[in-house]
């Protein structure tokens, strides 16, 4: 008896084998969604917009953005963790969304275990950028003036637990100032408070915020970076700044529900791979002061590894955040 129910166990295994592979064979047969966490035009928007449209022409499908902003992008990873396991929907993040949030917003309906990843897709750099009518021509003066002024300082970000959050946290932790940090739905609305000069500046990323910097809508402060970017030659790195603490480089990468058939990321991560090495996403970010990742960190495991460092890493730095 226990012979025939093995057979029949073997079999049924075999015939979901031949499925699954049969299936992502076919895969994809109609569009892809890629959710981002945040308002149109902010950095993860706007590096989604540039793979997906390459991604799409190597999976011979439209990938369409759907942004999905709110809590520091846990809302939109709340949607992708509940999407079918089946590749098509998949989300971008960043350490803010797929790592931080898991101490700001201890509560949350999905784990890091939730998500299956697929590939990194570029580095960013973070920048701290001004109101173009601020009172502090460099960094010097901006931390005397924040030091004279406690509290009286907002910046604004993209939310509790997005990357630019942690930019800001990081920054004022160095520089050791009080400053009151705002949140918004996005990196665009902040941005668009600082150029009118509703909020006293931004905590952002070169993607998003360097096209405003060099046309003074805003002014650079400085760039959490150990190199000058080349779209921003004239803004001086943290240690340059004489702020060598304060470090600001981060990652976006795709990501799909936990179940997704490991054919299917393969089939991904291949177009991941193929849309960061086109010449149209090259020159995107270079546009942008945004790297692609080398070639050996391509992988989804690099991506894990990102993910388990950053959640360890912000457990400690946010503890305080917890809701």
């Amino acid at each position: 008896m226990i012979p025939f129910v093995l057979k029949r166990l073997s079999a049924a295994i075999a015939v979901v084998a031949c499925a699954t592979a049969a299936f992502a064979q076919d895969f994809p047969k109609r569009p892809i969604t890629m959710i981002v966490p945040f308002a149109a035009g902010g950095t993860s928007d706007v590096i989604a917009r540039a793979v997906a449209e390459q991604m799409g022409i190597a999976l011979g499908q439209t990938i369409v953005i759907e942004n999905v902003a709110g809590a520091g992008g846990s809302t939109a990873l709340a949607r992708a963790s509940r999407a079918e396991p089946d590749g098509y929907t998949i989300a971008i993040g960043n350490a803010g969304t797929n790592a931080a949030t898991y101490t700001i917003y201890p509560k949350l309906p999905f784990t890091p275990e939730s998500f299956v990843p697929i590939a990194m897709v570029a580095k960013t750099f973070g920048i701290i950028a001004l109101r173009k009518d601020f009172p502090a021509k460099d960094l010097k003066e901006f931390i005397a003036y924040a030091k004279a002024n406690p509290g009286k300082i907002n910046l604004g970000h993209a939310g509790v637990g997005s990357s630019n959050y942690l930019i800001c946290k990081s920054f004022v932790t160095a520089a050791g100032i009080d400053a009151t940090l705002v949140g918004y739905r996005g990196a665009a609305p902040a941005l668009t408070d600082a150029v009118g000069s509703q909020i006293d500046g931004v905590c952002d990323a070169a993607a998003s915020v360097s096209q405003s910097i060099n046309e003074k809508l805003v002014k650079g402060l400085v760039v959490g970076s150990t190199v000058r970017l080349a779209t921003l030659p004239d803004l001086p790195t943290s240690s340059e700044a004489g702020l060598p603490e304060f470090e600001a480089q981060g990652w976006n990468g795709l990501f799909a529900p936990k179940g997704t058939p490991p054919a299917v990321i393969a089939k991904l991560n291949a177009a991941a791979r193929t849309a960061v090495e086109t010449d149209a996403v090259k020159k995107r970010f270079a546009d942008l002061s945004t790297v692609a990742p080398d070639p050996d960190e391509h992988t989804p495991e690099v991506l894990q590894k990102l993910v388990t460092r950053d959640v360890e890493k912000y457990r400690k730095m946010l503890a305080d955040d917890a809701k």
